[in-house]
């Protein structure tokens, strides 16, 4: 498949500010909403199909834009620069574990804001890959009700490491178990980057609010752009990359059960 740029064109691209910093948000459906940040090298075409399925599903879709070029689809040389830059921003926190990155405080005012202006019983969020644990630390905001895991990354040097501090973990599974929230991961069984060790982990902290999902590396659309081909050598992307866009495809299913987790919890 040939990806090229996305205008981004039925999204409003909106400058908004929280934490004394300015970013990008693409704003774009009706109804609740959800939060979907994007992996790397950024809002691409690939994770902008996913928040359009999302937003057509009856929610409204918030994209921040946390890195790269939006809408683009960058050549491996691009692509490696956005991932570097990203590594040693202050913002993230890509190496080590055990805290969180300073980006989730404002993700959290984010959600806060698309509540007020959406409505309903909550927020929903999704991460993915260098975001994957964003979601998690989201749930420390009361208005984030329904989170979801996509072969979360970070820290890139410890397998079986979680981007968040003890306490932090704590009060989410404090917030999970009295709220009775589920918070489906997902991952292939061969993934570099989310190993089985990283699962583990967050089943240790969470508890049996933590609901795995481990799709089989052949399951894996195996077309994929440069940066994806270049720098990912396993299957990884699984509402993006890797996902196949067909009837009986177990990518596709993980994607349909994750919009229905969504309507369920934010539409009831």
């Amino acid at each position: 498949m040939v990806w090229r740029d996305d205008d981004l064109a039925d999204f409003d691209a909106r400058r908004c500010t929280f934490e004394g910093k300015e970013k990008t948000v693409y704003v774009s459906g009706s109804g609740p909403a959800v939060l979907v940040m994007a992996e790397m090298p950024g809002v691409g075409p690939q994770v902008i199909r996913f928040a359009r399925w999302v937003r057509d599903a009856g929610l409204t879709v918030y994209l921040p834009s946390l890195f790269g070029r939006d809408g683009a689809v960058p050549d491996a040389e691009e692509a490696a620069t956005i991932f570097r830059a990203a590594c040693i921003s202050a913002e993230f926190r890509a190496l080590g574990g055990g805290q969180s990155s300073p980006v989730a405080n404002w993700l959290r005012a984010l959600a806060r804001e698309a509540h007020h202006e959406c409505g309903g019983r909550g927020v929903g969020a999704i991460g993915m890959c260098f975001t994957g644990n964003f979601a998690v630390t989201l749930l420390l905001e009361p208005s984030v009700i329904a989170a979801v895991l996509a072969q979360p990354a970070l820290p890139l040097d410890n397998p079986a490491g979680i981007e968040a501090s003890a306490q932090e973990l704590e009060a989410v599974r404090q917030r999970i178990e009295r709220d009775d929230i589920e918070i489906p991961a997902y991952r292939f069984a061969g993934d570099h980057f989310c190993r089985a060790e990283r699962f583990a982990a967050y089943a240790e902290a969470l508890g049996p609010h933590f609901k795995p999902h481990v799709l089989a590396d052949d399951s894996a659309n195996s077309d994929v752009p440069p940066f994806t081909a270049n720098f990912v050598p396993t299957p990884h992307s699984v509402f993006t990359a890797h996902l196949i866009d067909a009837a009986g495809e177990p990518t596709a299913a993980a994607r349909d059960a994750v919009v229905a987790y969504f309507r369920d919890r934010l539409l009831g």
